[in-house]
């Protein structure tokens, strides 16, 4: 076993797909899956081969695969569910996953104003990078590319108005980011935006900075739609906080612990 937790798999891989052949597409999917969520896949799957005993004392190589704790998981994810071992990972994963989410809202709720305006804005940050490399996958290429397709998932939540135009009505400086004047409201809208500007990206195999753009512009849509759907108010109408994200982050440092 490494520093990274990886175990040869070979029971496992047999009770799943006794055939070699049959597993490789399964560990294919996982390893790009690995691979998308920004990890080291070598940290996570390393290959081998080893030796194994095929009568009258004579070895042959066969080959093998080390996986990590994370590994297996994305294993079971990805491989096919009418087989019972994978349907019964797959439930206890997304059981898992809920009850994670349940415990998550809990403590969300029980946090003041600029504590969830904290929370969900350090989220944000870690997803507008997943939605970065997805939108770079996607042919977003340089910082300008970029800057425009940010600029069409605004547009699309807020009404036609752009990052600028989000900046002037904040009345902010022009060094200051809207994300670090939002409200928990606000920001929960964008959080909702971004994550499932990603997720679209990715399983429809969106290509094209054209079609990236619109494929955001959408999604901010279909978030606007449903805030308005539930009587919510639109994000461009809620006001600002007094304190910014940074101001909450240096009144939280003082605090005595």
């Amino acid at each position: 076993m490494s520093r990274y937790g990886l175990e040869a798999i070979v029971p496992l891989r047999k009770v799943l797909y006794p055939q070699w052949r049959n597993f490789l597409p399964v560990l294919d999917k996982a390893r790009e899956a690995c691979r998308q969520s920004g990890q080291q896949v070598e940290n996570h799957f390393a290959d081998m081969r080893k030796m194994v005993g095929i009568g009258s004392g004579a070895q042959r190589p066969i080959d093998d695969v080390c996986l990590s704790r994370y590994a297996c998981y994305l294993i079971v994810q990805n491989g096919d569910p009418s087989k019972p071992v994978i349907a019964n990972g797959q439930t206890y994963f997304a059981l898992q996953t809920r009850r994670q989410e349940l415990t998550d809202d809990a403590k969300v709720a029980q946090l003041g104003e600029d504590e969830r305006r904290l929370a969900i804005r350090n989220e944000l940050v870690t997803h507008n990078k997943h939605l970065a490399a997805a939108a770079k996958d996607a042919g977003v290429e340089t910082p300008i590319d970029y800057t425009i397709f940010q600029d069409h998932g605004y547009k699309g939540l807020y009404g036609g108005l752009g990052s600028k135009e989000i900046h002037a009505r904040k009345g902010l400086k022009k060094s200051q980011k809207i994300l670090d004047h939002m409200g928990s409201t606000e920001l929960a809208a964008n959080l909702f935006r971004a994550t499932q500007t990603e997720e679209k990206l990715r399983r429809d195999g969106i290509t094209g900075k054209q079609r990236a753009n619109q494929t955001h512009f959408a999604v901010g849509q279909k978030v606007r739609k449903t805030i308005h759907e539930l009587g919510g108010t639109m994000p461009e109408k809620l006001p600002a906080p007094d304190t910014s994200i940074q101001q909450i982050e240096r009144a939280q440092k003082k605090l005595p612990k």
